[in-house]
């Protein structure tokens, strides 16, 4: 799977933009669109991608209303943006955690004999 359709896949296969939009947000992430996803090393990058385009999709509200949803007012749509946003922050920063700790001298002090 490549890394355009992993995005695509996160963003629950909205149309938010044109796949050349989608490739230009991911450029700017350092992500090139054709390649394999690989999940340790594209996660966070992919991550940033997906909020990048949700911030991006709540600052226009005439994108909103002509992307099909289930909320009946633009007002539960930006409450449910800003949820979504949130938590991928928040799973960001986790990842970036535990690539720290991962690599941390003093994990490696308790975890060797």
């Amino acid at each position: 799977m490549t890394i355009l359709e992993r995005l695509k896949i996160e963003l629950n296969n909205k149309d938010y933009f044109t796949d050349a939009e989608y490739t230009m947000f991911l450029s700017e992430n350092d992500l090139d669109a054709e390649v394999e996803y690989d999940k340790e090393k594209d996660q966070i990058q992919l991550l940033q991608t997906v909020v990048q385009i949700l911030e991006a999709v709540s600052n226009d509200i005439d994108l909103m209303r002509r992307v099909e949803t289930e909320f009946q007012t633009t007002s539960d749509a930006m409450k449910w943006l800003e949820k979504r946003i949130d938590k991928i922050n928040k799973k960001i920063e986790e990842l970036e955690n535990a690539k720290d700790e991962e690599y941390s001298p003093f994990t490696l002090l308790f975890t060797r004999n």
